[in-house]
């Protein structure tokens, strides 16, 4: 199952994307499949038909787990 992301690299726009598994402490870079800018528009750098990318750490501020379809529908918005 993939794992939707958000990924925030230093002085560029965020990156959504999926990855297979969460990192390890000593892994040194992230695999990313699906690479787009957080609207779905292509990334400027990459070619049109790059899937899978790999970023170094030290390029990435910080990444956002984001929740996947099934997460959501579990949880709706609650009106009190």
């Amino acid at each position: 199952m993939a794992i939707p992301i958000l990924i925030h690299l230093s002085g560029e726009d965020p990156i959504r994307g999926e990855i297979d598994d969460f990192p390890n402490p000593a892994d040194t870079n992230i695999t990313v499949n699906n690479p787009r800018h957080r609207d779905g528009k292509d990334i400027r750098y990459l070619l049109e038909n790059v899937v899978t990318v790999i970023y170094p750490f030290h390029r990435i501020m910080f990444i956002e787990i984001l929740p996947s379809a099934e997460e959501e529908k579990l949880i709706g918005p609650v009106r009190e």
